[in-house]
């Protein structure tokens, strides 16, 4: 409607004068150009739009597939299954293999200590042993016996005689032995174990190993914190502290996730910006320089309060992914 009545009043100008009808056009004409100018920063935005709900989904199936992990870690040290549910089966066997439950008395099945029979050589000895040894046995049958052992001597003299077979064992365990007096340092408490349930100093103690730029244990405390606080106040800053310890460790998609979910989730916290900015630096990293400029064009308009130094740090990203003015 609005184009029609700008027609009739650029056909009533050329009606009037030649000068009037000239400017009627120019006017036409960047009418025209700023419509054009308009759809093309509309689609620019539905883009924008698209590729952050496909980063959301992503950082969704990343969140649910952590989560089964740990609950399938968790299963698996569960206890024991209680006692009414039946013992497993054993598994079966080779038809070939030899089972000595079935077949007890063949050669190579395993017998009892005390039970073999001395060999024909020492037939004479061992029955003379097995005399001396019978009243011991008698008094003590449960005591377990060594089994014969053939000697051979190459000397022309006989050496001391063997120990009489079927005689006792000695269980007396043997002498300790000494050692080098080293003893082991124990083991150094994780990152996980200094949770105090106190949210600030959690977090504090986490925030400490980022000044320290000891940034894996950072990201292990950041995470102890978030799980232990999920719904504290400072979480929106513990997953922006979480995305700066992997950006510092080249670990861009794990960096972009976080800070995506800071400016998305926490879009109104003091740390939306920083993270909005961070996430143009980690998306350029990814090399989706098109997303990038994207995103810190959008900063500009969903946070037009941001601070200058956050500014600054878009036009120096804008310049280094080489952004189109």
């Amino acid at each position: 409607m609005l184009r029609r009545l700008l027609l009739v009043t650029c056909l009533a100008l050329a009606a009037l004068s030649p000068a009037a009808a000239q400017d009627g056009s120019d006017f036409v004409v960047r009418l025209n150009r700023l419509e054009n100018q308009s759809r093309q920063q509309a689609g620019q935005i539905e883009t924008l739009q698209h590729e952050n709900r496909q980063l959301k989904e992503q950082l969704r199936k990343f969140q649910e597939d952590v989560e089964f992990r740990l609950q399938e870690a968790k299963g698996g040290r569960g206890a024991a299954s209680p006692s009414g549910n039946p013992a497993p089966q054993k598994p079966a066997k080779r038809s070939d293999a030899f089972d000595p439950d079935q077949n007890p008395g063949r050669p190579g099945a395993p017998m009892q200590l005390g039970t073999t029979t001395p060999s024909n050589a020492m037939s004479s000895n061992a029955m003379s042993s097995n005399a001396m040894s019978a009243a011991p046995l008698a008094e003590a049958p449960r005591a377990r016996t060594v089994p014969p052992t053939v000697v051979e001597a190459d000397d022309e003299e006989p050496g001391p005689s063997p120990p009489g077979f079927g005689g006792p064992v000695d269980l007396t365990p043997p002498s300790r032995v000494p050692t080098t007096g080293a003893i082991a340092a124990p083991a150094r408490p994780g990152v996980a174990a200094t949770a105090t349930g106190d949210a600030r100093a959690d977090y504090e103690s986490a925030y400490a190993y980022i000044l320290q730029r000891q940034y894996e244990q950072a990201e292990m405390g950041l995470r102890q914190f978030i799980q232990s606080h999920p719904r504290d106040g400072l979480v929106p800053a513990a997953t922006y502290w979480l995305g700066e310890s992997y950006l510092q460790r080249n670990r861009n998609r794990e960096a972009a996730e976080q800070f995506l979910k800071v400016s998305t989730d926490y879009a109104r916290s003091a740390q939306a910006p920083d993270a909005m900015l961070k996430l143009g630096t980690s998306l350029n990293a990814l090399g989706a320089r098109e997303q990038a400029c994207a995103t810190l064009a959008e900063l500009e308009r969903k946070f037009p309060g941001a601070a200058p130094s956050v500014r600054q740090g878009v036009a120096r990203e804008q310049k280094r992914a080489r952004c189109a003015a």
